[in-house]
């Protein structure tokens, strides 16, 4: 059995796995001249929001399922306030976030937004 901060540790590896995922995802798509906007902004938004809960997690502190940055952002606030001061722009990507997948909900990607949220993501 693995001591509670090893559990931890995996953890947070495991957060940051699927996010560093999520950002590939993004770059790949973005640099392949893709005309998938919303799928590129919805993976920079998975990233920015999985980065921020794994430290959460590295902190040990409970958040609900969101995929809300501004809330998560809060959160991280209580536990690294400059990070989560030098990200708050980032939560400009919540409404590329899951629940903007379902038709009639997700917002339009204006040209140029798919750029921006990938570099918003590549500015954790």
């Amino acid at each position: 059995m693995m001591p509670p901060e090893e559990v931890q540790r995996d953890l947070v590896r495991q957060w940051l796995h699927k996010a560093d995922q999520d950002m590939v995802a993004a770059e790949i798509l973005l640099k392949s001249d893709s005309t998938l906007p919303s799928v590129i902004a919805f993976h920079s938004q998975q990233a920015v929001e999985k980065y921020l809960k794994a430290i959460l997690v590295r902190h040990q502190v409970y958040f609900p399922k969101t995929d809300d940055i501004g809330k998560v952002l809060d959160m991280v606030a209580q536990v690294e306030p400059a990070i989560a001061s030098a990200l708050q722009e980032s939560t400009a990507l919540t409404p590329f976030g899951a629940e903007g997948t379902y038709p009639g909900d997700a917002p339009e990607v204006l040209p140029g937004e798919e750029t921006r949220a990938v570099e918003l993501a590549l500015g954790l």
